[in-house]
């Protein structure tokens, strides 16, 4: 069986190169709650570590509401929630990120390493996806920016290619009257996986007319579901009663989920619908600048 090694680059060409050049298989490590539970459990198998922690910028938030974050991909859950400019921009985003883990898997996990895991009930996925974020990845061609949701392509498996890391996530300007959210239904109190998760971000005008949505359901199909049709039935609206039974329908049509212990596939699609609403309805509030009451 061949050993594990580890490295620790100093540049992203030099984290490139090793991860490309590895004879075996290679893993980058920015957070690494995943990783090592799969490496104690055998799941996966690679003979190098390329630790990423070490390169300039792989750990930071920069920018502001105006212009938009960067997020470094080695930044922690606990950095992200320490931010208060991020918070205020994109609660959602936070909120979603927050609810990984316990207080001691929030300092090392990452939104990058949660992407990147390519589980389709990741919590953050859904609230990157509809908040528009963008994966700056780096590998031998380059770099390349592309929309978060291109990089899951199926339970555990991305479209990164050998040699490719992603080195920072981007969320963009906050616009005005814009609100996000996102809502997970769990068997627990906290720590568990989602049975379905959801995010909604919005755009309202001067009326609580909604001008732009982006609906992103999780834990429903392989991958995170970018909802247009779920997200037609917000635009040109205020948030009433038949708008909201509108989103509930398109949310459940767009599911296609499994059975397992955590529920049935005709529980899920319930599920989907009532979180959409649910999760529309914080979006909505946010982006007409009223608290809402436990977030």
């Amino acid at each position: 069986m061949p050993s594990l090694n580890y490295a620790a680059p100093t540049s992203v060409a030099e984290a490139v190169a090793l991860l490309a050049g590895a004879p075996g298989r290679a893993r980058p490590l920015s957070g690494g709650t995943d990783l090592l539970v799969q490496l104690r459990s055998g799941r996966m198998k690679p003979e190098l570590i390329v630790d990423t922690k070490h390169i300039p910028g792989m750990i930071g938030i920069s920018g502001d509401a105006a212009t938009g974050f960067t997020i470094g991909a080695a930044t922690s859950g606990a950095m992200m929630e320490a931010h208060a400019a991020l918070k205020a921009a994109w609660p959602g985003v936070v909120e979603a990120m927050d609810l990984i883990g316990s207080e001691q898997i929030q300092g090392r996990a990452t939104l990058a390493g949660n992407l990147c895991n390519a589980s389709p009930a990741a919590d953050s996925v859904p609230a990157m996806v509809a908040a528009g974020a963008k994966a700056i990845v780096v590998g031998p061609a380059g770099e390349r920016v592309v929309a978060v949701e291109t990089i899951p392509t199926g339970p555990g498996r991305t479209s990164l290619a050998a040699g490719e890391f992603i080195r920072a996530i981007t969320l963009p300007p906050h616009a005005a009257r814009s609100g996000d959210a996102y809502l997970r239904f769990i068997p627990r109190t906290e720590m568990d996986i989602a049975v379905v998760g959801c995010g909604v971000h919005v755009t309202l005008d001067a009326n609580g007319v909604c001008t732009a949505a982006r609906v992103v359901l999780g834990a429903v199909a392989p991958t995170v579901l970018l909802v247009d049709a779920a997200a037609a039935a917000l635009v040109g609206h205020t948030l009433d009663d038949a708008t909201l039974a509108a989103l509930d329908a398109a949310a459940r049509a767009a599911c296609k989920p499994i059975t397992d212990k955590r529920g049935t596939i005709e529980y899920r699609i319930k599920v989907a619908g009532v979180m959409a609403r649910r999760t529309a309805a914080i979006a909505f509030a946010r982006a007409q600048g009223r608290a809402v009451k436990g977030h």
